[in-house]
C-alpha cells in the first residue's frame, strides 16, 4: 500500500505544471487564474468548454450531444473512483493488506476506465471536429479532470 501512496502523490505533483497552465501565457503558474478556473469550472463548466472551443454553429450541433454523453460516461468512471477513495477514506486507521490491493485495484481499474472512455471520446471528436478543437477539448477536460484529481488528492490521508 506504502508504493500506491509514492504512486498517487507522485501522479499528483507530476499533474502540478498541467493544472497550472491556462490558456494565457501570463496566467500559467498564477495561483490565482487556478483558483479562477476552479470556480469557473464548478460553476458551469459546460460556459467554461463552450467558451475555449469557440464551435461554429455547424460543429457545436454535433460537439454537444457527444459533450453530454461523454460526461454521463465519465461520472460513471468518477463515481466508481469515489467509491474506492470513500472506502479507503473509512478503512485508513484499519486498513488491512487485503483491502489495501483490493482498493488499489478497483482505483486502477476505474483510472483505466477512464482512459479508455477519453481514447473513445477523442476518436469521436476527430470525426466531427478539425484535430486541432478535438485535441483543445481533451486538453480542456483534462485539465478539470487534473484540478479535481489534486484536490481530491490533498484531503486522502496516507495509509496508515
Amino acid at each position: 500500500m506504502r508504493r500506491l501512496a509514492i504512486t498517487l502523490v507522485a501522479a499528483t505533483l507530476a499533474a502540478l505544471p498541467a493544472v497550472a497552465q491556462q490558456p494565457a501565457p501570463a496566467e500559467r503558474g498564477n495561483p490565482a487564474a487556478v483558483a479562477a478556473f476552479r470556480d469557473a469550472v464548478k460553476a458551469d463548466k459546460r460556459a467554461v468548454v463552450a467558451k475555449n472551443m469557440e464551435l461554429t454553429e455547424a460543429e457545436a450541433k454535433k460537439f454537444w450531444p457527444l459533450y453530454e454523453a461523454y460526461q454521463v460516461e465519465l461520472d460513471k468512471a468518477t463515481q466508481r473512483q469515489n467509491r474506492a477513495v470513500i472506502e479507503y477514506v473509512n478503512q485508513a486507521s484499519s486498513m488491512t493488506d487485503a483491502n489495501a490491493k483490493r482498493i488499489a485495484r478497483e482505483l486502477l481499474d476505474a483510472d483505466a476506465q477512464e482512459s479508455r472512455l477519453r481514447e473513445t471520446q477523442l476518436k469521436k471528436l476527430y470525426t466531427i471536429l478539425p484535430a486541432r478543437k478535438a485535441v483543445r477539448y481533451m486538453q480542456i477536460e483534462n485539465k478539470v479532470r487534473l484540478l479535481t484529481k489534486y484536490d481530491l488528492g490533498a484531503q486522502i490521508p496516507l495509509v496508515q
